[in-house]
């Protein structure tokens, strides 16, 4: 499909984008680079048997029906697919899944810790760090391959999580550097070769012929477009990691340097355009492999499920204000009442990834003597401070561009600015990941919509003065 901006006639692509979290379906249009509509579904789990694993059928069913509903309204030209990038999918000769697709938290592959830490690749080969549960795909697959041997040998494709869902809209198999270099221990990110981990386990002939991420692999099979009213002609991307599809318009439309904060599950902090950076696998950082076959330097922590865990009570406290202040007056007494009590969270709510594994949360105040609107301010500056770190991890330099739920979060990004000490840009898309996935196929160059965000004056000492004191903590952690 060629779009051209000049065109009257909207053009419109589906999204599939399928995080640890959430299932998404959004329709994208072309032209505009602008979601129109989105369906959404909590990823449904399994807890066995064998293992706790996703639940893909019903996924499947969600998929279907989203696509039948959307383009009643939509005329979809076109499917993109996005996933995160813990998860590997085998199959057998018919295409059919020979074990259930892990879920990544699932401790099991720890039990073979010992075996496979004399296999696994460095990290001076591979970027990735060493991650608990099954967050390395490679220990994911070792695993299985041990525990499960017989089904294991009927395997005769391993496809990276976005290119299983490829696999199911058209019957092509195929793979993708974004997808595996994402901390799997599977691909060497600067050669773009296969780890010796795949190369020592035979594992060589299980992969499909790579694949760029925006490259037109195939059509909706006949059984696809009967199910969804899709027309036959119907094209499908052969699939992209999420993280770097959220860089995907900056590499298209911004000049370097500068960083992009992926918000999900996931806070994500990707560096572009700076000197080389030391990485430290103690400290959850790595390479992933852009959509142009370059490493980029990402650091990380788990700032979504943090926030849920945390559970905030307030969320309008956290909406962006029409106000030239940002924030609204309401929350800017509640911030100011936070600093004056210095009320900190400190790090780590998750333990067990980040830059601060190990670590236990803690309050600087007895949390209960809070409100509820002061404890909620302090959970959107700890989640910005974390991702401050991270940035600074990977040396960012230039403009931070926020995409996903948190760049809706007046608090958190008020905080990011002033700790980053940099111009800072919230993308006012609904899913950060599917403009960039969508911008793989189109032509269109448009840019999409993002909001400055300022910091009002009178707190803009008092926030830095704050910052100062939470990393002095934070370090002597």
């Amino acid at each position: 499909m060629k779009t051209d901006s000049s065109d009257n006639q909207a053009s419109y692509l589906a999204v599939i984008d399928l995080g640890k979290t959430n299932a998404k379906v959004a329709i994208v249009d072309a032209i505009k680079l602008a979601e129109v509509e989105v369906c959404k579904l909590a990823t449904p789990l399994c807890a066995g048997p064998l293992y706790a694993h996703i639940d893909v059928e019903a996924i499947w069913q969600f998929i279907v029906d989203s696509l039948q509903v959307l383009n009643t309204r939509f005329p979809i030209k076109a499917i993109g697919v996005t996933t995160h990038g813990a998860t590997a999918c085998l199959l057998d000769k018919k295409g059919v899944l020979t074990l259930p697709i892990m879920d990544y938290e699932n401790t099991e592959p720890e039990q073979l810790n010992e075996e496979y830490a004399s296999l696994r690749p460095p990290f001076s080969e591979t970027g990735s760090p060493k991650l608990p549960v099954g967050l390395n795909i490679g220990a994911q697959v070792f695993w299985q391959s041990q525990t499960f041997p017989e089904q294991f040998k009927l395997t005769q494709h391993l496809l990276m999580y976005s290119q299983y869902w490829v696999y199911r809209l058209c019957g092509v198999l195929g793979s993708d550097v974004t997808s595996l270099g994402c901390h799997t221990d599977l691909i060497n990110p600067e050669t773009l070769e296969l780890s010796s981990l795949v190369k020592s386990q035979g594992w060589e002939s299980l992969f499909p012929e790579v694949c760029l991420p925006g490259a037109r692999i195939g059509t909706i099979t006949t059984e696809v477009a009967a199910a969804t009213g899709l027309s036959i002609n119907t094209e499908i991307m052969a699939g992209i990691h999420d993280s770097n599809a959220s860089l995907v318009p900056y590499l298209k439309q911004q000049s370097t340097p500068f960083s992009v904060v992926s918000t999900g599950t996931w806070v994500i902090c990707m560096s572009m355009g700076n000197k080389p950076v030391t990485l430290d696998a103690d400290r959850d950082m790595l390479k992933n492999i852009n959509v142009f076959s370059s490493p980029v330097p990402t650091a990380r922590f788990m700032g979504g499920r943090e926030y849920d865990l945390l559970k905030p009570n307030n969320l309008s406290l956290f909406a962006l204000s029409g106000s030239t202040n940002f924030v609204s007056e309401t929350c800017i007494e509640a911030i100011q009442s936070v600093i004056d009590k210095q009320a900190m969270l400190l790090p780590a709510v998750v333990t067990e990834s980040g830059p601060f594994q190990g670590k236990q949360a803690q309050w600087t105040m007895d949390e209960t003597l809070l409100s509820n609107d002061e404890r909620d301010i302090c959970i959107a500056f700890y989640l910005a401070q974390m991702t401050a770190h991270c940035l600074h991890l990977v040396d960012a330099k230039g403009p931070s561009y926020v995409e996903g739920p948190f760049a809706f979060n007046a608090v958190y990004l008020l905080m990011l600015r002033v700790a980053t000490s940099r111009p800072l840009f919230a993308s006012q898309s609904l899913t950060g990941t599917s403009i960039g996935t969508a911008m793989m196929y189109t032509t269109s160059t448009n840019e999409i919509n993002h909001l400055v965000v300022p910091v009002p004056s009178t707190l803009r000492d008092a926030l830095r003065n704050y910052t100062q004191r939470w990393r002095t903590l934070a370090a002597s952690l």
